[in-house]
Parts: structure tokens; C-alpha cells; sequence
């Protein structure tokens, strides 16, 4: 079976994210992130924040689920029973604070094959509701056996 680039620049609904102050708590404590500004207000204020700050990576809870229509979607065509994670990038924007509302949507980019696998890169893009970015993700899937 070969890889459907059909797909490629085909774009998925936004998926917007309330960010909770115990939400950024529990994934800093099952981190074993110590810093007190994803757990104080005051401590975040202090450092010049608008209010607790969710640790950079915390960008997965908010972003990932965007990308769940892409990765089942027909057209693109993944075989779940053969994909693994390829990995992932992010470049980082405006921090994000509890009570930020992020939007995150999502574009199929690259679809290709190289060695019998294939290959699916996938790009994020997330704003808070100022419409400042707050991260851009470059997520690959690798399917075995195309």
C-alpha cells in the first residue's frame, strides 16, 4: 500500500482549550516540577506573570487533541494498527497562564515514503484569546509497512 499525499495542506476545525490552574498544578506535580510559579498565583505574578504559568510542555494537553481528526481521518489514510510516534517539535510563544482560552488547529504537511514506511507531519499552531501564538507544534507519525 503506498501513502496518500492527497492530504497534504488539508486543514481540520480549531479545538480551543480552557487552561485551569489545577490542571497546570497536576501536570507540574506529576512532572515533579518544583518551581512555585505553576502552583502560587502570587509566586507567578512576582515573576512577572499574569497568573500561575503552565510548564512549556503542558502544550500537549491543550494541542494534541487537535490533532486527533487528522490522525483517523480517511484521506490521510494512517493504519493505526502499525504507527508509531515519529516525535515532535515545538517552538514556544507567548507563555500561557491559567485562564487562557487556547485554539489550536491543525494542517496535514508532509506526506511521503521513504524505506517502506510513511511518513505523516502534521504542524500545529496554537493562539490564546489575544490572538498571540502561544506555540507551533511539528508532529510525525511513522506507519510501518506502506
Amino acid at each position: 500500500m503506498a501513502v496518500n499525499e492527497d492530504a497534504i495542506g488539508k486543514s481540520y476545525p480549531p479545538v480551543t482549550y480552557q487552561v485551569g490552574r489545577e490542571k497546570i498544578r497536576e501536570y507540574a506535580l506529576a512532572l515533579g516540577i518544583t518551581n512555585p510559579v505553576h502552583y502560587d498565583r502570587e509566586a507567578a505574578v512576582a515573576a512577572g506573570f499574569r497568573d500561575v504559568v503552565a510548564p512549556p510542555m503542558f502544550c500537549v494537553v491543550y494541542s494534541a487533541p487537535a490533532l486527533g481528526p487528522a490522525v483517523v481521518d480517511p484521506e490521510v489514510g494512517i493504519n493505526l494498527a502499525t504507527m508509531v510516534h515519529g516525535g515532535q517539535e515545538f517552538v514556544w510563544g507567548e507563555p500561557v497562564c491559567s485562564g487562557d482560552e487556547i485554539t489550536t488547529e491543525i494542517e496535514v504537511t508532509e506526506i511521503y515514503e521513504r524505506g517502506g514506511k510513511g511518513f505523516y507531519v502534521f504542524e500545529s499552531v496554537s493562539t490564546n484569546g489575544d490572538g498571540d501564538e502561544v506555540v507551533r507544534g511539528t508532529w510525525t507519525d511513522i506507519v510501518r509497512g506502506v
